[in-house]
């Protein structure tokens, strides 16, 4: 049976074009065990992960268009022709292979549009690493999968125990049932269970429209009052090459930090994990723009995803609201930066504390349909909405394992745009935080840089403290 694509994912797909390709991805880097051949190893990873069985939603569907293309409904149906050797692919690094090498393939195989005529979704296994290392590459088109999805994914596909083999492929629909029943039950939403009492079902929409309005009330005022606290999309936005038009081109980078340094510092200032990340991305941002003479007077702003999935939501393809933090790059100060950036970011958990995840979605869509249209008209560098993209995507707190071999990394790649050729993503990999850097290759110069100035940045911030 077919099914229809929700606006918000159908988005991703009426958005796309050479240039500004919408799949989201991650790179993992894992040790060989002991005493295996790795090209033997990593034949037998294929060929499960290749095996004839029914493979969970989306990985067995293809788009299906009317007469209007991707101006008129879409939908998800089955592909009656999948082939399994065009999706999982091996590829070999000259040994012994080294990770600056190993970035420059990432960035080609993330700078390529998915073939619309399959299922929307490639994993590449990787050997020819140093240190026996190898790693894979897989990239799902953003319209299937949100990145707590793809993490989903990648935890049925690993295991806390080094013992265990792989037997089917994660992807098969047998390991998505056993998935799901190891989940805790999803929350019943009184708007849900309710729906066939009418009176219930109007009490809950006329909420819902009282909280979104009350929420757009706050967004017009923030618009109309310079220094208001919540940052909100289009408004003080400064124009850069960082909000220039991209080219097709990509370049990725990665790095890893311990999460408890992190975590330590978010405390001695009263904040949390993604404050100390934010401010991270701030003071690199402001080192790189200094760099090349290009430090706005405003500053920047970023857009950040806000996961809205229950706990037991095995099933939305998209489950996330967004909003739009301060950077404080304007600020030299890496303390006051800080303290700007937390205190942004609480304004907006303030706005949607009391909001259901149907008032978020409805609000996100909202204050960023603007954004969604001057996409679609390549007005975005024009009028960018944030300069920006960071997010910080949920991860395992133990140690894994993929048939035997150890996982050493878990590297996301977001999405850049026009009107935003930088996209910071992080994934929380056992005792680490996992950065993972995307950008327009030609609107952000040696982007390798980015990794030093992400660390300078925590340094400074660590001085302060100690002081």
């Amino acid at each position: 049976m077919n099914r229809k694509i929700p606006f918000m994912d159908a988005y991703y797909l009426m958005a796309e074009s050479r240039r500004t390709p919408m799949h989201v991805a991650a790179m993992s880097l894992l040790t060989l065990p002991k005493a295996v051949e790795e090209v033997e190893f990593l034949q037998h990873i294929a060929h499960l992960l290749r095996e004839d069985v029914e493979l969970r939603r989306p990985f067995g569907d293809k788009l299906k268009t009317g007469p209007l293309g991707t101006a008129g409904s879409m939908y998800w149906e089955r592909d009656a022709e999948l082939d399994m050797d065009y999706h999982v692919r091996q590829s070999a690094l000259s040994k012994p292979g080294s990770y600056k090498e190993l970035f420059s393939l990432i960035s080609r195989l993330h700078g390529s549009l998915l073939d619309r005529s399959r299922p929307l979704w490639e994993m590449y296994l990787i050997e020819g690493l140093q240190n026996r290392q190898f790693a894979t590459y897989f990239k799902v088109h953003h319209s299937a999968i949100d990145g707590v999805g793809a993490m989903q994914v990648m935890n049925r596909m690993y295991s806390e125990s080094a013992r265990k083999r792989v037997k089917s492929s994660p992807l098969s629909q047998a390991a998505y049932q056993q998935y799901k029943a190891g989940l805790p039950p999803r929350p019943e939403f009184p708007a849900e269970k309710d729906v066939r009492n009418v009176f219930s079902a109007l009490q809950s929409q006329i909420g819902s429209a009282v909280n979104v309005a009350g929420a757009m009330g706050t967004v017009a005022e923030a618009w109309r009052r310079k220094g208001h606290a919540l940052s909100v999309p289009f408004h003080q936005i400064p124009k850069m090459t960082l909000t220039s038009e991209l080219t097709g081109a990509r370049r990725f980078v990665a790095q890893s930090w311990p999460l408890e340094r992190i975590r330590t510092l978010g405390k001695s200032f009263g904040g949390t994990i993604n404050d100390v990340v934010l401010a991270m991305c701030a003071g690199a941002l402001r080192r790189h723009l200094e760099k090349q003479g290009e430090l706005p007077r405003e500053s920047l702003k970023a857009m950040t995803p806000v996961s809205i999935r229950s706990p037991g939501d095995a099933n939305s393809s998209n489950a996330i609201g967004m909003v739009v933090v301060d950077l404080g790059t304007d600020e030299r100060d890496p303390e006051k930066r800080l303290r700007r950036i937390k205190a942004s970011m609480d304004t907006s958990k303030d706005l949607l504390r009391d909001m259901s995840r149907k008032e978020i979605e409805m609000y996100s869509a909202l204050t960023h349909a603007p954004h969604l249209l001057t996409q679609m008209l390549n007005l975005a560098s024009k009028y960018p909405a944030f300069n920006t993209i960071i997010s910080n995507v949920p991860g395992s707190k133990r140690q894994r394992y993929w048939h035997g071999a150890r996982v050493d990394g878990v590297f996301p790649l977001g999405i850049p745009v026009d009107g935003c050729a930088i996209n910071f993503t992080m994934i929380s990999n056992h005792k680490n935080l996992d950065f993972g850097i995307v950008a327009c290759r030609k609107s952000v110069p040696q982007m390798q840089r980015l990794i030093d100035y992400l660390e300078e940045s925590l340094l400074e911030l660590e001085m302060v403290v100690a002081a």
